[in-house]
């Protein structure tokens, strides 16, 4: 999760009504989706509240298991090392280099909203219209954990590749002066062991701040990483925020040479309510040949 959020919460639900007419195919007759009922922004409805939400995560793990289980076939019976989820230093976008895979099999996870719902927070930030504030975001961070809940499927993936051997690691921009509550909210919710420094890497453990691709090259000079799982494009590669314009983003994760990746070594869950996906104006989001004007529509 990105946790430095610049939107203010109107702003975001503006940005959500959009999000959301996008997530599915409606019929012709189907009423756009407001940014808001009874006060709840619809990006919330969809990740808190939906069936359609828990059904996109769980087969988001489900894919992600027998991706995983069918790697560990392949290096056992064919004898070889396959590449790394984790990109090259020397990478770029265009020629997405993977490491060499050496070590212990583990899949990295992001935290927020990939395999722990922070609904909690997100019910004081509907409720009082707030926007984002580090000081009470940190608060948050130490709280018991009470009003969280793991992604649908988090719980059975994870612990499925555990027994496949495989470790389950956790990449996050929570703080790292945190970190004993984050390892206690894990634990709580069934997602764990999680151990700061092992298997838990937070922001503040290597250089880059809010980008993970330092602490993913920790993880993976340690471990075979197999996988990356996230809700945000910055939880596979820090190249997707160096100063991409929206359309720009967007292309970049649709090319030939990044689309193989997905399904493939990335996975990647729904986050409508937050973070860099939630950007671009008319241009950005309807480029002109994908206008359409109703020709019955009333002129002024």
């Amino acid at each position: 999760m990105g946790i430095a959020r610049s939107l203010t919460l109107a702003t975001t639900a503006l940005a959500l009504s959009g999000c959301v007419v996008a997530v599915g195919n409606q019929s012709p007759a189907a009423p756009v989706a407001p940014a808001t009922v009874a006060g709840v922004p619809a990006g919330m409805q969809y990740l808190y509240g939906s069936g359609e939400a828990a059904a996109a995560s769980r087969q988001a793990y489900s894919a992600l298991v027998r991706y995983v289980q069918q790697y560990q076939r392949d290096r056992a019976t064919l004898r070889r090392m396959p590449l790394s989820a984790v990109l090259a230093p020397d990478a770029t976008l265009a020629m997405p280099k993977q490491l060499a895979c050496t070590g212990k099999a583990a899949v990295v996870f992001d935290v927020d909203e990939t395999v722990l719902l922070n609904t909690g927070y997100e019910y004081s930030d509907a409720r009082g219209g707030l926007a984002y504030d580090a000081a009470r975001w940190e608060r948050w961070e130490r709280s018991d954990g009470r009003a969280t809940r793991a992604v649908p499927g988090a719980v059975e993936g994870l612990a499925a590749l555990r027994a496949a051997g495989v470790t389950v690691v956790f990449n996050t921009n929570r703080n790292a002066a945190t970190a004993q509550y984050t390892e206690s909210v894990l634990n709580r919710a069934g997602l764990g062991p999680a151990r700061h420094g092992e298997t838990l890497f937070l922001k503040g453990d290597a250089p880059g701040g809010s980008g993970k691709d330092a602490r993913r090259a920790l993880i993976a000079a340690k471990y075979c990483v197999v996988a990356l799982v996230g809700d945000q494009l910055g939880d596979f590669s820090d190249l997707f925020n160096a100063g991409l314009k929206p359309a720009e983003r967007r292309a970049a994760a649709d090319s030939p040479a990044i689309a193989p990746l997905w399904g493939n070594g990335w996975f990647v869950l729904p986050n409508p309510v937050y973070g860099t996906a939630l950007a671009g104006d008319f241009d950005d989001v309807f480029p002109n040949d994908l206008r359409w004007s109703d020709p019955g529509a009333r002129k002024e």
